[in-house]
């Protein structure tokens, strides 16, 4: 990746100062002082803290030139400044210009849960063809998104964007950055309800994804979700495709088969071939069937995709399993829940098969708003405690499934903790023995990462 001053000044509507030579070359966009390696150019975005203050440690952290939205008397004299009149519209524009130079396939991915398992599936079955680039961790809104963009090779083919949001508006300005030829919408669950007041108003914000969606270009989505079918009506058939579980879908699963550490299936239109996934959960085959119907638009056969599946990386945190400090296994899956996530990863790990006990950790999920209460109660539909041997909760709002599932317990078997972790961790260190599974699922401002962190070797 190299841009010229010229280049990103054009690309930015901006103005170029203190400047000897205008082709001068940057190989870097970075907003962090501390992430800029030498010839970057440095973004000093304004939010909380205005950027612009830490101007000093991003020259002396390598700092070719800055893009600059406070008075130009304030810019350093002895650096290249691109006087811009906000620096954060300016970091946008010029990840859109930089999209359209390289000119890769661009796909969309977006939904309450599964994104980013869907992101890295997509990635991975593009890769059978096309060299990639995608979304890293969770860089999925406003600023993410353009910086994913310009840490893009420029020999790049196709690449593969995450889409996040927490309120109406965010998915549409995504959308109309990256200008996706393919969009992804892998489900409608609860996730940021508090902010949407329904189902429905999360629905009408994921569709936002499609207002950017190039003329000819493809939605994928369930196609068993009504929330979706009824916003997808006005869509021309030959620009919609469907996944799920039964035969009116354009693609759907046969034969699933969940074990401890994968999964398995075929499909409809490859029936004789089975997938599979090195993960478990049969709900991940919906984010597959998502990934294989993108393939299938870029010209890519399911057995070549299949292929790839058997294999990709997931991002770390998102149901992975670790060594416990004393040989338990730990299913961790605590980087993000909704009630709904949350209630498929119980059926799983009710499902499998243990030596030892199965040992459930549950911490609140977050951003529920005024239906906290009824959501978590939910969740209590999921906990069978003939398939649970202990079953610990964490946090003020799982005191509502305590309540509710109290019961079905005795008083050895379940726990509720809140504020500080040190007595749960400690608890949870006498009580797992080697041949214990244990799951911990929860919103990650809850912290039970931090749990994960002291259980595993």
């Amino acid at each position: 990746m190299k841009w010229t001053l010229k280049e990103i000044a054009s690309a930015t509507d901006g103005v170029l100062y203190h400047a000897d030579d205008e082709n001068k070359e940057v190989v870097k966009a970075a907003f962090d002082s501390r992430s800029l390696q030498e010839g970057s150019l440095f973004v000093p975005l304004v939010a909380e803290r205005n950027g612009h203050e830490y101007i000093e440690s991003a020259i002396s952290n390598g700092a070719a030139a800055a893009l600059w939205s406070d008075p130009i008397e304030q810019a350093p004299k002895d650096l290249p400044i691109i006087q811009v009149e906000d620096t954060m519209k300016a970091f946008q524009q010029f990840a859109k210009w930089y999209l359209k130079k390289v000119d890769p396939k661009i796909i969309g991915v977006t939904g309450s849960n599964g994104k980013t398992t869907t992101k890295d599936m997509v990635e991975a079955v593009l890769s059978a063809k096309y060299k990639t680039h995608k979304t890293v961790g969770n860089f999925n809104n406003h600023i993410g998104l353009p910086y994913t963009i310009l840490e893009m090779p420029a020999d790049t083919e196709a690449v593969v964007l995450e889409m996040g949001m927490s309120e109406a508006g965010e998915i549409h300005v995504l959308s109309m950055l990256a200008e996706p030829d393919a969009a992804v919408i892998t489900m409608i669950g609860e996730s940021h309800i508090e902010f949407f007041g329904s189902r429905a108003g999360i629905a009408d914000a994921k569709m936002e994804i499609t207002d950017g969606l190039k003329p000819e270009g493809v939605l994928i989505y369930p196609g068993e979700e009504p929330l979706l079918a009824e916003r997808t009506q006005k869509l021309p058939s030959e620009r919609k495709r469907t996944f799920g579980k039964n035969e009116d879908q354009d693609l759907y699963a046969l034969n699933v088969q969940s074990e401890m550490r994968q999964t398995s299936f075929s499909v409809n239109q490859a029936p004789g071939l089975t997938i599979t996934l090195p993960m478990p959960g049969e709900y991940n085959v919906q984010n597959a069937l998502a990934a294989l119907l993108v393939g299938l638009e870029f010209d890519i056969s399911i057995e070549q995709s299949a292929e790839k599946l058997a294999h990709f990386q997931l991002t770390k945190n998102r149901l992975e399993w670790l060594e416990g400090f004393n040989g338990a296994q730990l299913l961790n899956d605590a980087y993000n829940a909704s009630p709904s996530s949350m209630k498929a990863v119980l059926r799983y790990f009710s499902s499998i098969e243990s030596s030892g006990k199965k040992i459930v950790v549950l911490g609140d999920v977050l951003e529920l708003g005024a239906l906290s209460e009824e959501l978590h109660k939910s969740i209590a539909e999921a906990i069978d405690p003939k398939a649970i041997d202990q079953l610990i909760l964490y946090g003020t709002e799982m005191g509502v499934v305590y309540k509710t599932v109290k019961e079905d317990f005795t008083l050895e078997t379940i726990r509720h903790f809140s504020g500080d972790k040190t007595p749960m961790i400690d608890y949870l260190r006498k009580t797992i023995q080697p041949d214990d599974v244990v799951l911990l699922k929860s919103s990650l401002g809850t912290g039970i990462l931090n749990v994960v962190n002291e259980l595993k070797k």
